[in-house]
């Protein structure tokens, strides 16, 4: 049998063809595996079909986390072009991001609209601690966010294997997109249209989390013990409506992997902000969230391993092998799956 604490044994072959490289239109005509913990049976239907599977006393909670435009293109003041991706703030004016090109303390990079950032600590991650300017004044990172919105780029995940466009400004963004600071997209809020969205709120109690996913959501598992991987941390709220849907009795469904760590780290610590870093996996399952609507997630991922803390390691294996088998899109822009 294989190991389930094994990272190995989250691995899985996907033909290249199978990742989703841009959005389907409309977004609700992604198709939706239907997985039956019950009685461990596969349906296969169509996003737009979403309320017919929907328990029918189920409360639900999505993330109302609204992506920016983390991504900088700018140079160095020696010349060399770098790339800059913000992960996250630190605090009101240290920010946490990773660079493209060899920077130092004290590097100063330029780019347009006269913002800089100084580079002030290099981390063992990978990562590095800036501050950004605009002109000779030190800004906040709420200040810095209207500035991204002329001049950044969306963050596409890099498995995309494509700049961004105009099309991702809209697509990469859930329609009920609210509090900005994410740099990756909840994934599985993107396949709900307005309609779908109203209709789906109308006939459920439901209330909205915030996490701003941190692109520490795409680092790979290298730990040869999954237990030993050193789980991210992102900033998270639960407002009081959320605090009532997950204290009730209801069974809750969440929308996203995001949102389900969120309400699973609220459970264990009762905090209702700060920074979330909990690690769901078979040996780590979840105590409060009974469904999960999800994508389709990266071999060897914590997001992978999210959904075997739900279904057990080896019926995720067969889940994802009978998705491949009937052409389901994975990743960012790709298909969903309904666990319930």
């Amino acid at each position: 049998m294989t190991n389930p604490l094994l990272t190995e044994s989250y691995d899985y072959h996907l033909p290249d063809g199978l990742i989703a490289t841009h959005p389907i239109h409309p977004r609700e005509h992604a198709r939706l595996l239907v997985y039956n913990r019950a009685d461990r049976s596969i349906t296969h239907a169509r996003f737009d079909a979403l309320l017919h599977f929907l328990p029918e006393n189920c409360s639900i909670l999505f993330n109302d986390t609204k992506v920016i435009k983390a991504r900088l293109y700018g140079h160095k003041s020696s010349g060399g072009a770098i790339e800059l991706l913000i992960n996250r703030p630190l605090d009101a004016y240290t920010i946490n991001v990773y660079i493209k090109g060899r920077v130092k303390e004290g590097t100063l990079l330029n780019f347009e609209s006269n913002l800089t950032a100084r580079v002030v600590a290099l981390s063992d991650d990978g990562s590095r601690t800036v501050n950004f300017y605009l002109g000779e004044s030190l800004i906040r990172f709420e200040e810095l966010l209207p500035i991204l919105d002329t001049i950044g780029h969306i963050p596409l995940p890099p498995y995309l294997g494509r700049e961004d466009d105009s099309e991702d400004e809209r697509e990469y963004q859930s329609v009920f997109a609210a509090h900005e600071g994410a740099v990756a997209a909840p994934t599985a809020s993107l396949h709900f249209s307005d309609e779908l969205f109203e209709s789906v709120c109308a006939s459920h109690p439901h209330a909205f989390v915030t996490l701003h996913v941190g692109s520490g959501t795409f680092k790979p598992v290298e730990a040869t013990v999954i237990t030993d991987h050193p789980m991210h941390s992102e900033y998270f709220e639960i407002r009081d409506s959320a605090q009532a849907l997950i204290q009730g009795s209801a069974p809750l469904l969440c929308v996203g992997t995001t949102s389900t760590r969120t309400v699973e780290y609220h459970v264990r610590t009762q905090q209702i902000q700060g920074e979330a870093n909990l690690f769901l996996h078979p040996g780590n399952p979840p105590q409060r969230v009974n469904h999960l609507l999800t994508n389709f997630h990266l071999p060897k991922s914590t997001l992978l391993m999210l959904v075997a803390s739900f279904v057990g390691l080896e019926e995720t294996h067969r889940i994802y092998q009978e998705a491949i088998d009937e052409q389901y899109r994975f990743f960012s822009y790709g298909d969903a799956m309904l666990i319930l």
